[in-house]
């Protein structure tokens, strides 16, 4: 009634009041687009979503501590690298030495705090990123220097890379061993795009043994280093925002989550909602299992109080209160029931011009059955020239389609395309699910031509403009339909379909399509040289005598790369 609009509970109101209404009760509201199969038809959402944290002033954004994920070939020694800098035993719990979950640690060295992900690999690191988290600010690659990169370190360091905003450091760990070969894996490095900085490079790189302890210090102290450069900084005053690392249901405690703080300050009692689920805070329990009131910027907690259970990459955000946050959960539920049979459209090769409208590079994950068909791919397809789009192998290697293959592709937006290789059961479920397509082939012609036209497909065509006739105004006549120009086509035709501008003078006045054309009495598709007519161009009334109508088609041209 403010704004002088008297509906009742059962009338819809204009988005643009909805903004203004939802804007004095603290909330933004947001449209939402949707399009449902291949242009049939467009669905528009309107969401009232939680207020973004607002950071007033510059002062209140502090320093904090770096968050730190270790990735790296199977038995490099991860844990027992995080072991040696947490000083505990984890790696001799863990079923065989090899972890089996994510766990997020603190670390104090010298006075400054380095919060560790400690991961079962790449895969859930880049699960994570795929639902838009991107937790991490720096990857530490643990290489064994006695056996080198291996496939697995490959795809970590491919995985890494394509994450936005992250450094890459590496630990060069067991050069205790007799076989250890330090320039040996600097070469390989400095193959894969990663120059050591002894060797004129960015890249930061530690020889460090986890068993005797050799070098820890000095890694930790270019940990902080590299910090300090990147200037890491959060507010602890703003909206208290987190992202979930991994959860689980716990008996007698229901469903726990471990949070990485990123701003804000979590405190017990806080009401939140976290993915789909809302919640309120009833316990915080630090890396060591002790409980604490509260929670900073780049601190990894246990929360307790959720009522249900989150995804990892899932971001907790703390709401005005417990109603508001039950009343956003209920929506979410409600949109993913309703959205439950529907796929994320993604690239596919047959329709990258509709999906990638506006970008210019085609991104594509590559797995071959030998090594020597990879090579010889990856050096086919890098030889694809054009200057007006970019072909990027986010990742490359020998060996079935998997699970971990599907999840870099859907975090980059990308292809998977597998050449003689077979899809392993756990990806068919996967790729269905983030919407990735798969393209396989056995021809190699085959598939560098696909990927040349999917390449192409993603230039706009260009579009090219053919002038067919000109009519020349005669006369102009008043009708009850409206001003209508008697011409007499000069030369070529004019059609009913095409385009036309009025010239006067050689100067264009108007320019649109035709509404009318006529001989005599009768609607007529078009009109030859030599012969007159009436026209009527869309709402165009200012016609005068010796005006030229020229008739011209646009055409699109596909681009070539």
């Amino acid at each position: 009634m403010t704004y002088n609009i008297f509906a009742n509970v059962n009338q819809t109101i204009e988005p643009d009041i909805a903004a203004k209404i939802a804007e004095n009760h603290g909330f933004v509201l947001e449209k939402e687009r949707r399009e449902k199969g291949a242009g049939v038809h467009k669905v528009e959402q309107v969401i009232v979503a939680p207020p973004p944290p607002v950071i007033e002033k510059e002062e209140e954004l502090k320093s904090r501590a770096p968050i730190i994920t270790f990735m790296g070939h199977v038995d490099h020694g991860k844990t027992t690298l995080m072991d040696a800098i947490r000083k505990t035993r984890v790696a001799a719990g863990e079923a065989g030495g090899i972890t089996q979950h994510i766990g997020a640690y603190s670390v104090d060295h010298k006075g400054a705090k380095i919060t560790f992900i400690d991961t079962p690999g790449h895969a859930a690191f880049t699960s994570m990123r795929a639902r838009g988290a991107n937790v991490t600010d720096i990857v530490v690659l643990v290489i064994a220097a006695d056996d080198g990169l291996m496939p697995q370190t490959i795809e970590a360091i491919n995985h890494a890379k394509a994450a936005p905003h992250v450094k890459i450091m590496v630990a060069l760990n067991k050069i205790d061993l007799p076989g250890a070969n330090i320039d040996r894996v600097k070469k390989q490095l400095q193959e894969r795009g990663l120059m050591p900085e002894d060797w004129g490079g960015e890249t930061i790189v530690c020889p460090v043994s986890a068993t005797k302890g050799t070098g820890i210090d000095h890694l930790l102290e270019m940990m902080t280093l590299q910090a300090e450069v990147m200037e890491l900084k959060a507010s602890p005053t703003a909206t208290p925002r987190g992202t979930v690392i991994e959860a689980q249901v716990e008996a007698g405690r229901g469903p726990t989550a471990t949070v990485i703080v990123q701003m804000g300050t979590l405190k017990i009692g806080d009401p939140f909602i976290c993915g789909d689920y809302s919640g309120k805070v009833k316990s915080l329990l630090d890396d060591r299992g002790q409980p604490v009131r509260e929670a900073g910027p780049s601190t990894p907690v246990r929360v307790l109080g959720f009522t249900g259970l989150p995804n990892a990459g899932d971001e907790l955000l703390v709401m005005e209160s417990e109603r508001s946050s039950k009343t956003l959960s209920d929506e979410r539920l409600e949109a993913k029931r309703a959205n439950k049979l529907t796929v994320p459209q993604r690239a596919t090769l047959e329709s990258l011009l509709e999906t990638a409208a506006g970008k210019k590079v085609l991104r594509i994950v590559l797995k071959c059955d030998t090594q020597g068909s990879l090579e010889a791919l990856v050096g086919a397809l890098q030889q694809i020239e054009s200057k007006k789009i970019d072909l990027e192998i986010i990742h490359s290697a020998v060996g079935p389609i998997s699970e971990s293959d599907i999840l870099l592709a859907s975090a980059s937006d990308a292809v998977v395309v597998g050449f003689n290789v077979k899809v392993e059961s756990t990806a068919v479920p996967a790729a269905k699910r983030e919407g990735v397509q798969i393209k396989l082939y056995s021809i190699i012609y085959e598939l560098l031509d696909q990927i040349k036209e999917a390449m192409a497909g993603l230039l706009e065509p260009e579009h090219r403009e053919t002038v067919i006739g000109h009519a020349e105004v005669k006369q102009v006549f008043q009708l009850s339909r409206g001003i209508v120009a008697g011409c007499l086509v000069t030369d070529g035709r004019v059609s009913r379909t095409a385009r036309a501008r009025v010239l006067r003078k050689r100067q264009p006045v108007y320019d649109g399509g035709l509404s009318t054309l006529r001989r005599f009495q009768d609607d007529v598709k078009e009109v030859r040289s030599g012969l007159e007519c009436g026209i009527k161009l869309g709402d165009f009334s200012e016609y005068q005598v010796g005006d030229v109508i020229e008739c011209y088609q646009l055409e699109a041209i596909a681009q070539k790369l």
